[in-house]
């Protein structure tokens, strides 16, 4: 792929374009997006995902009323208002005792964030990810916040969770399930999606 079907594709400025291009290739290669449904699918997700390719960390900064929304488990009227607007305590909190994560006094809430064109986030991730593609995110997991990082971790996540049969069997509810959780910016990702395939079909 080149620099400017991928701005087309991505609706980037060429600058932008020519930052990702390396990162992108190699996914193409790495997550087998070998037909025009496959890219436009891994751009629409990721594209939705990092906000067009622009923030490659987890935003954490949020209000009180959004932390007992988004979390009532953690956060409630009595301790909410000493975490608010604290991204770092938030993370420490939130993702504390998870996924190979230690306890909220640990610092690996923070440390090991959702990070990468898709968001990989815990520690037993970050490990994982580490060893099968070889770079060492545990003890630098900011490399995941670099275009190369970024991309290669979506991809490893795409591969490792089989998500290619989801777009071949046009399953974008299933697909977004398998990366969110949820259904979260549905519409935005099938309009990137669809946009990226008038540019590739």
């Amino acid at each position: 792929m080149e620099a400017q079907q991928l701005a087309e594709a991505a609706k980037l400025d060429l600058a932008h374009a020519e930052a990702l291009i390396d990162g992108i290739n190699a996914a193409i290669v790495e997550a087998e997006l070998n037909t025009p449904h496959r890219l436009a699918a891994f751009i629409g997700q990721t594209g939705e995902e990092s906000g067009g390719f622009k923030f490659f960390v987890e935003n954490l900064n949020y209000k009180a009323e959004s932390l007992l929304r988004t979390w009532p488990t953690h956060f409630n009227e009595e301790n909410v208002n000493e975490y608010a607007h604290n991204p770092e305590k938030i993370a420490n909190r939130a993702y504390a005792n998870r996924g190979g994560n230690g306890d909220e006094e640990s610092g690996d809430g923070w440390a090991y964030r959702g990070r990468g064109a898709i968001q990989i986030t815990f520690k037993d991730n970050y490990e994982a990810c580490s060893r099968d593609l070889g770079v060492d995110f545990i003890s630098n997991p900011d490399a995941l916040e670099t275009p190369e990082g970024a991309l290669a971790s979506a991809a490893w996540y795409w591969k490792k969770h089989k998500l290619n049969h989801y777009v071949d069997n046009n399953d974008f509810t299933g697909l977004t399930k398998a990366i969110n959780g949820g259904t979260l910016g549905l519409s935005g990702r099938m309009d990137r999606f669809n946009h990226a395939m008038s540019v590739l079909a």
